[in-house]
């Protein structure tokens, strides 16, 4: 008996050793006086400390789902920074990548602080580590205050991911009740004061009776009954396919059309000789060799130049250098020749493009600024275009612009009526809206069951994750607008249908 206790002694200590050394940087001694199970496992300040180490993990968890479930808005991140910082950089990913690596730090401490309580070990977290605790603290807290400042309607996406994460984030948080259940009855048992007994199982438990009723609250439109999904949403591809090819241009249309996509998406400028074309921005230069070729006029509206300024620039060279999307892919030589030689897109060019393909066009449309010829004519400039310019046949028009409704109704009768904000069914059908065009945060499956039944489809934009586009198949969303065309039409059922 003594020998095996002594063998089993030999064969414990560097398991201990080694997690005292990775924990305290104690690598040639370690805590040899074990903690009865139930008293108090370190020194008042380590007690202290633990807390602080518990929420450091609390607080980075939260920021690492947060951010990466904010994936599908990445590019709206990086497009800020680029207009406050002044050039383009994947920061979003930057981010990622510190969060995952602050977690993974900030677990492997509580994991071996666990393990030292289960073997009855003292603690003492090295200075160190306490230094890097506080930072993760700090880095996570921060992290979340300011994007919860700027960018608030992130927290609606992460409660849209608890449909489809909820099941399986509550079998992680059972398997982990489970894992401590062990190292907790054993200290309660032996805990020598009821006090202690009922700090350590009083949370303990009450965490479990939250875990016990947490499905009451599950909610999901992925389950449901065989045979309720609704058909595939359709297509429209944003600015194109702005992940194959440069924004708002000829090739990003055609990617587009070529992947299967329904619809397209664009944004509408007038220059300053009255010639509607395509651009997001309201100056040239993220989009164009704005900086090469007029070097004092970065910072102008992109409204205040002439068309024949516009078509002489570049409109495709920065796709390549910049790389705007952290999932681009590689592009072939043929269509990186193609992307360096793009140009500025005019609308007329566009609509014919959408009417030979059959494929419907919904579009932004900006008024030009203060000055600009066309300041209080922009929409009758761009109906010219539509009806008598383009061809393009008006069914396959999403008008979208709210300004001059009634003027543009009776103008073009053809039009699909589109709102951009949600209203009530008997106001959306004295303004003949037949769809509406809403932000992915505000899907629901109420809502958008309401408005079909009033013969009132539902696009919702911008969705580019297939866990989101699988919430909006489930919610019953007629179509989406996204920079994923060529990801999402490869599905063909929802990832998380039950």
């Amino acid at each position: 008996v003594v020998r095996r206790h002594l063998l089993q002694r030999y064969e414990h200590q560097p398991f201990i050793s080694c997690l005292a050394g990775f924990y305290s940087c104690r690598w040639k001694r370690y805590q040899r006086r074990r903690t009865e199970p139930g008293k108090c496992c370190c020194k008042m300040r380590e007690c202290m400390f633990f807390p602080l180490l518990v929420g450091a993990f609390c607080f980075s968890l939260v920021f690492l789902y947060m951010w990466g479930e904010a994936k599908n808005d990445y590019n709206n991140f990086d497009w800020y920074n680029y207009g406050n910082l002044g050039f383009w950089f994947l920061w979003s990913l930057v981010l990622l990548i510190v969060a995952a690596i602050l977690f993974m730090y900030i677990t492997l401490l509580v994991v071996l602080a666990m393990c030292l309580l289960a073997e009855g070990q003292q603690l003492y977290l090295h200075w160190s580590h306490k230094i890097g605790t506080f930072l993760v603290l700090g880095f996570s807290i921060t992290a979340l205050f300011i994007l919860s400042v700027l960018w608030g309607d992130q927290w609606k996406t992460v409660r849209l991911s608890f449909q489809i994460t909820a099941p399986y984030l509550h079998i992680g948080a059972i398997t982990v009740m489970v894992l401590l259940s062990w190292p907790m009855a054993l200290h309660a048992i032996r805990a020598d004061k009821k006090v202690v007994q009922v700090i350590i199982v009083g949370p303990y438990l009450a965490i479990l009776l939250f875990l016990f009723l947490i499905p009451l609250g599950m909610y999901s439109p992925c389950i449901r009954e065989v045979g309720t999904l609704g058909p595939k949403p359709a297509l429209i591809g944003h600015r194109g396919a702005p992940m194959l090819a440069p924004e708002n241009t000829e090739m990003s249309f055609q990617k587009t059309i070529e992947h299967g996509g329904d619809g397209l998406e664009t944004d509408v400028t007038i220059s300053y000789d009255g010639i509607p074309f395509l651009m997001h921005d309201s100056s040239l230069r993220r989009t164009t060799n704005i900086r090469e070729v007029y070097p004092n006029d970065t910072a102008q509206n992109a409204a205040l130049f002439s068309w024949n300024t516009l078509k002489e620039l570049n409109a495709g060279a920065w796709f390549l250098k910049d790389k705007p999307f952290s999932c681009m892919g590689s592009l072939s030589r043929a269509d990186q020749n193609q992307a360096m030689n793009q140009s500025i897109y005019k609308l007329s060019n566009f609509l014919r493009l959408a009417d030979s393909q059959n494929k419907f066009v919904i579009f932004d449309l900006y008024r030009p600024p203060e000055k600009h010829p066309y300041r209080n004519s922009w929409i009758n400039r761009t109906l010219e275009v539509i009806l008598n310019e383009s061809g393009i046949r008006p069914e396959l028009v999403l008008w979208l612009e709210n300004d001059m409704r009634s003027f543009v109704q009776s103008v073009a009768p053809g039009f699909q009526q589109t709102m951009g904000s949600k209203a009530p069914v008997e106001d959306l059908l004295m303004d003949n809206i037949v769809k509406l065009n809403l932000a992915y945060t505000e899907m629901s499956s109420e809502d958008i069951r309401k408005y079909a039944e009033a013969n009132i489809t539902t696009n919702l934009y911008v969705i580019n994750e297939p866990w989101l586009f699988s919430l909006a198949w489930c919610s019953g969303a007629h179509s989406v607008t996204t920079n994923a065309v060529h990801t999402l039409k490869n599905l063909s059922r929802p990832l998380f249908l039950m």
